[in-house]
């Protein structure tokens, strides 16, 4: 849901390569996200900078810029941005934990000529499940700054990769709880428009799905693209629990089996954002799994 801020002052009329240099800074650039936004820059005709802490020449299109870096050492990303305008940012949980600082790296980016940025958060701010300090560092900066906050990512699904490929078998909770996941391939082009595009500074968008999906029904779609049945096998809270902690640190996972059990109507509404701004129906889950489905055979 578009948020009700005031745009920020700045050069919003105008496209950033009408300006001089037009370098596009991306970091967490192979993953869900990252990597279909430099696809999706590259596509359009941007300079990209690639930014990952670990990165190879495979996981980048040929042109792209790639350094490898990380967001913890802010003062090692000073050649990052070079000849950049625009960054695409992402704190990860693995940051967030280690006491990164999202306003030292818009410190040495806006010191290295960038003036927008597009910070990749979460729906859970708007929701009140996260706190704004998640975004703070940007809308309190002075670049020109946009909000994505999506749902559940489809990609999500990719957990059940090996019990798919060794069992045919889905474990999840809450096998009927439906909420409007939506593909990273969405928020790689909406983050695309934002960074090229007028329209979008001091904008908080809210990101979702087309529909409410269950993940029984993600197992079904899954299955349908497989062409092979796969069972769906109802976890309990606490087997959940204990699954995610081997990757999650507890609040994350507490907060997880919350949004996933119990989700507020705003968590389980279709936000129009992904519409507004591409002119076209988010992709559906099915669609997520038909083009994934290397990763379950």
């Amino acid at each position: 849901m578009l948020a009700s801020v005031e745009p920020t002052q700045g050069l919003d009329n105008q496209r950033l390569d009408e300006t001089g240099a037009n370098m596009i800074v991306v970091t967490g650039a192979t993953g869900n996200v990252g990597r279909p936004l430099v696809q999706a820059l590259v596509a359009a005709g941007e300079q990209v900078t690639a930014v990952s802490r670990r990165i190879s020449v495979a996981d980048i299109p040929p042109g792209v810029r790639h350094l490898q870096a990380d967001l913890l050492d802010p003062g090692g990303l000073v050649p990052v941005f070079d000849n950049a305008e625009a960054l695409f940012l992402v704190t990860s949980g693995d940051f967030l934990a280690a006491g990164g600082s999202a306003g030292a790296v818009l410190d040495v980016a806006r010191a290295g000529g960038v003036r927008r940025v597009v910070l990749l958060s979460s729906q859970g701010v708007a929701t009140g499940r996260h706190p704004s300090a998640l975004e703070d560092p940007v809308t309190r900066s002075e670049l020109e700054w946009t909000l994505l906050r999506p749902g559940g990512f489809d990609s999500n699904t990719l957990r059940w990769a090996e019990t798919i490929r060794t069992q045919r078998m889905v474990a999840a909770p809450f096998g009927d709880v439906a909420l409007p996941t939506i593909d990273p391939a969405d928020i790689a082009e909406v983050a695309a428009v934002a960074l090229r595009g007028p329209g979008h500074v001091g904008r908080a968008y809210e990101l979702t799905g087309p529909e409410p999906v269950s993940p029984r029904q993600q197992a079904a779609a899954i299955a349908d693209a497989l062409g092979e049945p796969v069972r769906f096998v109802d976890q309990t809270h606490a087997e959940a629990r204990e699954q995610l902690l081997r990757f999650m640190p507890e609040p994350v996972v507490e907060a997880t089996l919350d949004i996933l059990g119990n989700p507020t109507s705003g968590e389980q509404r279709v936000s129009p954002d992904v519409e507004r701004i591409l002119g076209r129906r988010p992709r559906t889950f099915a669609e997520w799994a038909a083009r994934n489905i290397a990763a379950f055979k």
